[in-house]
């Protein structure tokens, strides 16, 4: 269970996330709609002195658990 502190803390930081960065979350948003056993997820992150880093994973039927038990967790405000 999570400390109620906490979950205000970390309301407060995802909604300035949200205000930040407006395309990340509607991303999640469509892609978590969208992903099905088998997709592909691929992170890439290129740091500020240029370095690329960059992994991928295909998405299991316990991976589309934990997709479903975070989307309730963010509708569930």
């Amino acid at each position: 269970m999570m400390n109620p502190k906490m979950m205000i803390q970390m309301k407060s930081l995802f909604e300035r996330f949200r205000q930040n960065h407006p395309k990340v979350p509607m991303f999640f948003s469509a892609a978590a709609g969208a992903i099905d056993e088998g997709s592909v997820i691929e992170i890439q992150l290129t740091t500020s002195d240029g370095k690329n880093l960059c992994t991928n994973m295909r998405v299991t039927a316990d991976d589309l658990e934990m997709v479903k038990v975070l989307q309730g967790m963010v509708t569930n405000k």
